[in-house]
């Protein structure tokens, strides 16, 4: 039983680590930040399974399809390549309705059918880091917006579910994501700051 322990203590940390390092480049722009996060993600799919967290654990699974997507868009070159810019009012609005549908859909499915500890804030933060994910390889910057409320709820999910680690990386995640915004919104305006 403690060997168990240890590997998935080991496995949170390396998650930790790898989705630090991802949020860094993130923030910085850099192309190999898909890289760190899709081998973050692999391993908290791992964790949040063993944790009973399902949506999340299909949520980091979704997260690798993400990066590897991620990575194909942001390296197009001139014309095609991705800038930082702002979603239309309708398309938030759009993203929110879609978000609000899906999580009670899927708290309602984990809740009636397996022994998920929260189904329904697991749900919500699940669903609400696809749209944001999607937002994000499209360099929207309300992204981060989504990304500070979604790190912000994660921190107690996990810290509930005695992901102390994981806990604590939210909420290193949380104060990124109010500097990443900052970050994007400035270059956003002023497309001379450099990025790297």
């Amino acid at each position: 039983m403690a060997m168990g322990i240890d590997v998935f203590q080991a496995l949170e940390w390396g998650a930790v680590v790898m989705g630090v390092i991802y949020i860094y480049l993130l923030i910085q722009e850099n192309i190999w930040c898909w890289f760190f996060g899709i081998v973050s993600s692999v391993c908290f799919i791992f964790l949040m399974y063993n944790k009973q967290l399902y949506s999340e654990s299909i949520l980091y699974g979704f997260y690798v399809f993400v990066g590897f997507y991620g990575w194909f868009k942001w390296s197009k070159k001139d014309a095609d390549k991705v800038v930082i810019s702002e979603a239309s009012p309708k398309m938030i609005f759009g993203i929110l309705l879609l978000g609000i549908i899906s999580s009670f859909a899927v708290g309602s499915f984990f809740d009636a059918k397996t022994d998920a500890a929260r189904p329904f804030a697991d749900a919500t933060t699940s669903v609400f880091s696809v749209l944001a994910s999607f937002m994000e390889a499209y360099k929207w910057l309300s992204s981060w917006i989504f990304w500070i409320v979604i790190n912000f709820c994660s921190i107690w999910l996990y810290f509930d579910r005695a992901l102390n680690i994981s806990s604590m990386l939210m909420v290193i995640y949380f104060l990124l994501s109010i500097f990443g915004y900052m970050h994007w919104r400035k270059s956003m305006h002023d497309p001379e700051i450099p990025i790297n």
